[in-house]
């Protein structure tokens, strides 16, 4: 039986509005819902790494307290880029993206993308890195990048399927799917293990 099939029978909720996510789940067979509740993404200034995605992914999932049904699987997620012991998030504008892809231009950085899993008596948080690795840029090429694909919806300003990921990229040391913003090998096997879990209470009901 495949896990579309086990799951037919939950709903699966992803919080989020990136459509990477969404093709991403897609991709993976599965069936789900969108519902996204407002959430102020701040934390605490001590969290590093990968702390503040699974900080971030948590506080996420806390917007539906109370509000999940017995066979509901909620999904939330953050990503972020971590370059040189500082967190890269969404670009403000077209300045502050330029000045993102300036400091990843040449060197390498970590990915790090959380997603949390809840049910209404279980919460897993998972963690996944990448190391991606990037070539020295021109102002031209990050202005044009900018200009053509408005990157201000993504972590370090940068998507890994866009023009960018094509000619700056070298190296990944990791997941591809964690870039794009959902380590889809953690999440297929968190959910198996939660379709798992819940059948078998189930049947000893």
């Amino acid at each position: 039986m495949t896990l579309a099939d086990q799951l037919k029978s939950f709903r699966i909720i992803l919080a989020s509005q990136s459509p990477r996510r969404q093709e991403i789940l897609k991709q993976m067979g599965l069936a789900f819902d969108i519902q996204v509740k407002p959430v102020q993404e701040v934390y605490p200034q001590d969290l590093s790494g990968p702390e503040i995605p699974a900080y971030l992914a948590k506080l996420k999932a806390e917007a539906f307290e109370g509000q999940l049904e017995p066979h509901d699987i909620l999904i939330t997620s953050d990503t972020i880029v971590w370059c040189q012991n500082t967190c890269l998030g969404k670009p403000k504008d077209f300045q502050d993206a330029k000045r993102l892809l300036k400091m990843l231009s040449g060197k390498s950085h970590e990915v790090y993308t959380a997603v949390c899993l809840q049910t209404i008596k279980s919460q897993t948080i998972v963690v996944d890195c990448t190391k991606v690795y990037f070539r020295s840029l021109s102002d031209a090429d990050i202005e044009q990048y900018i200009t053509e694909c408005q990157p201000y919806d993504k972590a370090g300003a940068y998507g890994v399927q866009d023009w960018i990921g094509l000619v700056a990229i070298y190296k990944m040391e990791g997941s591809y799917y964690n870039v794009m913003g959902l380590p889809s090998h953690l999440v297929y096997t968190e959910l198996e293990k939660i379709a798992a879990t819940i059948n078998l209470n189930n049947y000893n009901a």
